[in-house]
Formats: structure tokens, sequence, C-alpha cells
């Protein structure tokens, strides 16, 4: 559009009634948007009705590859992430040493019974150990992410997330493991009964100065830790956030605002992916579907706690209801664990200051 009829638009307008102010105002916004209709994110912010502009992108969890500035964080950071199925698939298939340790404890003279419940323990607890020391390898590697996406190089997270979808995709799939891996052991009460049984039977072998297998393998220090790790009723959320509150007070020279923002931002992405058929439709497998719904809710759980007042809290830049409702238009049987994770494992929803409605939502 030329500057006269720029020039006639401005004057009509500072000249006109009220009654016609909102219709030159639209022609004037929408000569303007004709003319700019090539600087596409200027055209989101303008078209824009909501008060907070909401990123509208779409982040690519299927195929996204990493640029050369992402190469090095995200081949640290895959060696971990290949690792992670191998987890989940011991995790999934944990049995335990329920049976033996029962006949064990029910005969405690039979050294035959003692011994068998042990030996089926010990290897268990070998596993155990793998699974913590693997925590310990995610929270290093969500380090390194978080380092990525929250640094100078970008002025805001949506640049952050939309050019470096590689390691967003990476960050992504760390909250996807966690919340899985968190929904497998809270199923799973052998977990803590067989590291108790362990811990008992160690005790009283020290006592007794009987030589142990397998008590290299868990030193006391060590298995203080573990026990620790595994009373949490989601322990690999706990990790991350634990890491994410330590990221940020050990880089005070980063505003908070940095870190919450990313968090926040990721699950505005999820969200308006999954309420827009064009983007949804994009996902050429179902499964992109359940990934998108489980980060989403990881990423609000994770903002709950690092975040001084929250995610439910008015200041919040998570949309809550919105985020709620996607999940309720799932079908209910596909989402009810993810429900479940935002009802029992936030920290800030029973708070006096949040919103009934959200509260009810959740109901």
């Amino acid at each position: 559009m030329d500057t006269t009829m720029h020039h006639h638009l401005l004057t009509s307008l500072l000249h006109s009634s009220s009654s016609s102010l909102f219709i030159d105002f639209s022609l004037l916004l929408f000569f303007s948007l004709n003319r700019y209709h090539n600087m596409g994110n200027l055209l989101k912010v303008l078209t824009c009705t909501d008060l907070e502009q909401e990123p509208n992108f779409f982040l690519d969890f299927e195929n996204a590859q990493p640029t050369e500035a992402e190469r090095e964080i995200w081949e640290e950071v895959d060696v971990v992430l290949k690792d992670a199925k191998a987890i989940l698939d011991e995790l999934q298939a944990y049995k335990g040493a329920g049976p033996d340790i029962r006949e064990a404890i029910q005969n405690p003279n039979d050294e035959a019974l003692q011994e068998k419940a042990w030996a089926a323990v010990v290897p268990l607890v070998g596993k155990l150990k793998k699974f913590y020391e693997f925590s310990q390898r995610l929270e290093a590697a969500l380090h390194s992410l978080l380092g990525a996406l929250t640094s100078e190089t970008y002025s805001d997270p949506t640049q952050h997330l939309e050019r470096e979808q590689a390691l967003a995709k990476q960050f992504a799939e760390i909250l996807h493991f966690t919340l899985r891996f968190d929904e497998l052991k809270m199923t799973n009460p052998a977990i803590q009964n067989d590291f108790s049984y362990y811990r008992r039977t160690l005790s009283r072998m020290r006592i007794n100065n009987v030589p142990a297998e397998g008590e290299n393998e868990v030193n006391n220090e060590l298995a203080n830790r573990i026990s620790l790790f595994y009373a949490d009723a989601t322990p690999m959320l706990k990790t991350l956030s634990d890491g994410t509150t330590k990221f940020v007070s050990e880089n005070k020279n980063l505003p908070i605002e940095n870190t919450t923002d990313c968090l926040s931002t990721m699950a505005s992405v999820c969200k308006v992916m999954l309420e827009t058929p064009e983007y949804r439709s994009r996902f050429t497998s179902e499964d992109t579907v359940s990934f998108c719904l489980r980060v989403m809710v990881g990423v609000i759980i994770l903002y709950d706690y690092v975040h001084p007042v929250g995610a439910f809290a008015k200041s919040s830049k998570i949309d809550m209801k919105g985020c709620i409702k996607v999940l309720k238009d799932q079908p209910p049987n596909s989402v009810e664990g993810l429900l479940n994770a935002l009802r029992y494992t936030t920290k800030h929803l029973n708070d006096e200051s949040t919103n009934k409605t959200i509260k009810s939502m959740l109901q």
C-alpha cells in the first residue's frame, strides 16, 4: 500500500466520529496486514486477539534434525536418550522378588530360603542402582539443554524453541521419559519392597560378620541415596525439578524468567499444536499426539515446581484452563494418568490462590 493511501487512511481515522472509528481502524489494520503479508511473525502478532501472544509454530517432534550450532549438545544428550527406551523396557519387565522374600521372612530359620531370597534380590538391586544412575545422567543432560535453550543467543524462548527444534525435541523426550518412568514406578510396589529387604538383610549380615555378595554393588552411602530416590512417589520428576532449580541457582546471572518462560512456552506450543487441526494433521503417527500430551503435562509440573508461585497462579504464563481442556478433549482412558499427574504430583494446585474453576476442572 503506498504512502498516500496510508496518509489518507490515517487522516480519515483521526477526523472520524467515534461511531466509525472501529471500521476505519479495521480498514487501516487490514491494509497494513496486506502490506506486510510476507512478515509471518508480525502477522501472527497483529492478528492475535489474546493479550499474551501464544507461540504459534509447529515444533516438529517427529523429524527435527540438529543444525550445526546445536550439534555438539545434541550429540551429548543423544548418548543419554539412546539408553532411555532400554531403561523403560527393563522397568516395565521388573517383577520383583516378592514370593522369595515372603518365604524367607515366614521361615527365618530356613537357611536355604534365606539364600534363595538373597540370590533373587541382589541382581534386582543392580537394576535399581542402574535406574538411579540413569537419573543422574538425565539430570546432567537436562542441564546442558537448559543452558542452550535459555542462553542469550536469542531474545525470547519462542525463538529458541523455533530455531533450536532438535534440542527442544530432546527436552521433550526427557519429559516424556520422566512421566513414563514414574507411571511405571508408581504401579510397582515391588521396587521399594525389594530394596528395603536388601538393606535389612545387608545390615543383619554386617552385624553377624557374614561376607555379602552384592555389598560391593551398593555401599551404604549409595544405598541411602537410592532409598531416598525410590521413596518419592515420582522420583524422575523430582530429579528433573531439583535439577532445574539447581540450574537456576547456579546461573545467577541468568534471570529465572529465562528458564520459566522456556517451560511455559513449551507448554503453550504443545497446547496450540494439539488444538489446531492444521498442526495436528501434520503428525504422521497417533503416538505423537500422546507424546505431545505427556510433554505438555510434564512441562506444566516442572514449571509448577520451579516458578516461585507455580503454574496455577493468576500470574502464571501457562493457560491452565486451555491445557486441561485439551486433555479432557481426548479419549478419557488415554489421559486419566496425565490428569492424575496434574492432580497429585503438582506443588501448587491446592494453594488458596488457585482459581476455583481450575480446581473443579481437575476434580
